[in-house]
């Protein structure tokens, strides 16, 4: 049994009406989601196995580089139409969703924002079509939601850089292509970081560890370690000790995404538990009947609406190319929020046979929990939120 429904309908999360090419977009994606994914999803997931032929579809599909313009092979889409699609593939395959959410929003972007024209012409094209997978590197073991922490070293050589170090957590770590990466290539503190376009075939570049999760188990994170990295001099992106900040200004990017990935995976799990409601029967009737239930529903359904809603205004704030920092954590904090409770509340309503794998709200259940961890937990989204309030 997998998620259905019938369908958003024409309108983004009650704003405003959905236009041709969103509807389009929506349908293309719902319908590779059922036809490609949802067969083979309860087995990866099982399995553990990372689907490169999913992501090479999803280059075909061209959602792969949808926030790319159209001169560096992308479909120049906007923010609101890209999170459209993501949250239909989330609805079906969160672990998929994730790689597809990292790879547009943090390595393809910073190339684009940051890059020389020859780091764009090098890997922007393939990674739009597909061809190179990309992946952010970012997090360390005692640096994770302190990344100006960081112990990676970056020493300037003759020709370029060597980088020493390990990176932690790594979506697409171990299946990546082209990995954008932070070291620290000056003093302490966050102004002495700097970002690198690295290659994993380059001498000193090993995957480590590949970590065994609760959830998003199709999903490859693994540990990156480098050892003597040399790296070309063209491939710093952008000015020596700003990485940070490049990589601050792209998970903002990267947390709408993972608010699309937890709207996927809260209103799957809504349409399952409502679907459970009508079809299970106790003391003679559906549970559906009972209001209890129905109750539970209703506040389950208006609290993903309204995470959708402030999702995707954050998303046309960023796109009026407006200050959306605050909205975007606001929307990240509350999604994620949404996701973890769709999750609870659906295994409550299945009962006993919610806690089988039998049936996919135990793995939408296991999925939903990171979303509230990863690009920046609930609490640093508090804490960015709390700032800007008091900033104004």
């Amino acid at each position: 049994m997998t998620a259905a429904r019938a369908g958003r309908g024409d309108t983004a999360g009650g704003l405003h009406p959905l236009t041709d090419v969103q509807r389009e977009i929506v349908r293309t994606a719902r319908e590779f989601a059922r036809a490609e994914l949802a067969p083979h999803v309860e087995e990866r997931d099982r399995k553990g196995e990372f689907s490169r032929e999913s992501i090479d579809a999803l280059g075909r599909l061209g959602f792969l580089g949808m926030l790319l313009p159209e001169e560096w092979g992308g479909s120049g889409m906007d923010t609101l139409t890209y999170l459209l699609a993501l949250e239909e593939i989330a609805r079906v395959d969160p672990a998929l969703a994730v790689s597809m959410s990292v790879h547009n929003s943090l390595p393809t972007q910073m190339i684009l924002a940051h890059g020389s024209e020859d780091l764009k012409e090098r890997y922007l094209r393939p990674m739009a079509e597909g061809r190179l997978l990309g992946a952010f590197a970012l997090s360390e073991a005692h640096a994770g939601s302190d990344p100006a922490a960081l112990a990676c070293r970056a020493e300037r050589g003759a020709d370029g850089w060597m980088l020493n170090g390990s990176k932690a957590w790594v979506t697409n770590g171990g299946t990546a292509d082209v990995v954008v990466a932070m070291a620290r290539s000056g003093g302490s503190g966050s102004g002495g970081i700097s970002a690198f376009v690295v290659e994993p075939s380059w001498a000193g570049y090993s995957i480590g560890k590949e970590e065994k999760k609760m959830g998003l188990r199709s999903s490859n994170t693994t540990e990156i370690v480098f050892s003597d990295l040399d790296v070309p001099a063209g491939n710093l992106l952008g000015e020596e000790g700003k990485g940070l900040a490049y990589a601050l200004g792209g998970l903002e990017h990267g947390r709408l995404g993972i608010a699309a990935q937890a709207l996927g995976i809260a209103g799957a799990c809504l349409d399952l538990a409502t679907a459970w409601a009508r079809e299970r029967h106790a003391f003679g009737k559906a549970i559906a009947e009972f209001q209890g239930l129905r109750f539970l529903l209703a506040d389950l359904a208006a609290q993903i609406e309204a995470a959708r809603a402030l999702t995707y205004a954050a998303a046309a704030k960023k796109d009026r190319g407006e200050p959306a920092r605050k909205e975007v954590a606001m929307a990240k904090l509350l999604a994620s929020r949404a996701a973890m409770d769709a999750g609870v509340k659906a295994l409550q309503v299945y009962g006993g046979y919610g806690y089988m794998k039998d049936y996919p709200v135990e793995r939408y259940f296991r999925d939903a929990k990171v979303t509230e961890i990863y690009e920046g937990t609930s609490e640093i989204q508090r804490l960015v939120i709390a700032s800007e309030l008091l900033a104004e």
